[in-house]
């Protein structure tokens, strides 16, 4: 498929030319890669592994309380780093606008911290006056359930 040229009749070409749209499609695909890391809500953890993690959409979610802790033994409130002492009143600070039914607390910690660190992070959150505490969790690779979830401690 060629493009007619000389002296012939000036008719119209009927191919059609791809490369515009090629460029477009690789700014996007540029665009997307840049702003795909950004999207990310609060601190990258590696999550445990869980055969059965109920998935709950609302951990995504901006507005959502999440406490991470990373391999490290830093505490994170979203993106914000926090000392340990701190958590009950900033989650008091965050929740206290929120109906009691709504009021959930996330806690992903990395799968090398001591479980002793978690269930004190989580034992200032219940002394704060918050009992709903999801603890998120990661689908284990061929068995059944969603990619991840949090599991509320009761």
């Amino acid at each position: 498929m060629g493009m007619q040229t000389g002296s012939g009749e000036g008719g119209f070409v009927a191919d059609i030319n791809v490369t515009p749209m090629v460029d477009v499609m690789l700014v996007l695909l540029i665009i997307f890669m840049v702003i795909t890391p950004m999207l990310q809500s609060g601190v990258s953890v590696v999550l445990p592994n869980s055969k059965y993690p109920d998935p709950d959409p609302n951990i995504v979610k901006e507005t959502s309380v999440v406490v991470a802790i990373t391999t490290d033994g830093l505490f994170y409130l979203g993106r914000d780093r926090v000392q340990q002492a701190d958590i009950p009143q900033k989650v008091k600070t965050m929740l206290k606008d929120k109906p009691p039914a709504e009021q959930v607390v996330y806690v992903k910690s990395d799968k090398s911290v001591k479980y002793g660190t978690v269930v004190s992070v989580i034992d200032s959150i219940r002394e704060a006056g918050f009992d709903r505490i999801g603890l998120v969790a990661e689908k284990e690779k061929g068995s059944p359930g969603s990619t991840a979830g949090a599991t509320p401690a009761k």
